[in-house]
């Protein structure tokens, strides 16, 4: 069983950065692949940045590519996103996920793994 936790969210203006991490209790988690998705009111949860443990891969969303940054805590056993100049529509619960096998790493329903969520909230 793996079990994953958020944590890093807040309230901030649009510009701002926050750093979210996402800790994973499995220590061979290095076979995963361990994504961050978000979900806003009244909208399906959507894909916003994938990464393999072990290195070598990974994916974002074209709307946050050169702004968020997704990489693995060698020392923990832990994922971070980096999120840069963030903007109103950033605004979400940011939830990370893991999975062993994946045919589409986009896809929120191939992960099996979910944390509870942590919430972003960016003001204009």
């Amino acid at each position: 069983q793996v079990q994953l936790r958020e944590s890093g969210g807040g309230l901030l203006q649009a510009g701002g950065s926050l750093r979210l991490s996402c800790a994973v209790s499995q220590r061979t988690f290095s076979n995963y692949v361990v994504g961050w998705f978000r979900q806003s009111p009244g909208k399906e949860r959507e894909f916003v940045a994938a990464i393999r443990a072990s290195g070598g891969l990974t994916v974002y969303t074209d709307s946050v590519k050169g702004r968020f940054t997704i990489s693995r805590d060698s020392a923990k056993t832990a994922v971070a996103l980096q999120m840069n100049n963030l903007k109103p529509e950033d605004t979400a619960v940011y939830y990370c996920a893991a999975e062993l096998l994946l045919g589409n790493l986009r896809d929120p329903t191939e992960y099996h793994y979910w944390g509870q969520g942590t919430q972003v909230t960016v003001s204009s």
